[in-house]
C-alpha cells in the first residue's frame, strides 16, 4: 500500500460553495494547503485532519483513506445491485 492520502475535500468544499481560500480560512491554514490536500500533493497532519472533519461535521474516515475511494457512478451502482 502506498504512502498517499486519498482524500474527499474537493468535493466536500465544492458541496457547499466553498473556495480554497474560504476553506482554508475557515481552519486557519494557507488557501495553498487545501490545493495540495486536494490533489494528494501533501498528507494532513493529525490536527488538519481532524479540524477537516470538525468543519465538515463527518467522521474523519469519511474524508480522508489510505484506499482510493470509490466514484459516484460506482456508488450508484452497487445501490442498484442491492449491495
Amino acid at each position: 500500500m502506498s504512502d498517499k492520502i486519498h482524500n474527499r475535500i474537493g468535493m466536500l468544499r465544492a458541496e457547499k460553495g466553498l473556495s480554497r481560500k474560504a476553506l482554508a480560512d475557515a481552519i486557519e491554514v494557507n488557501y495553498q494547503t487545501i490545493g495540495y490536500l486536494e490533489r494528494g500533493d501533501y498528507n494532513p497532519s493529525l490536527e488538519l485532519a481532524l479540524k477537516l472533519a470538525d468543519f465538515f461535521e463527518l467522521p474523519v474516515e469519511m474524508i480522508f483513506s489510505r484506499r482510493p475511494f470509490p466514484t459516484l457512478s460506482e456508488q450508484l451502482v452497487k445501490l442498484q445491485q442491492g449491495g
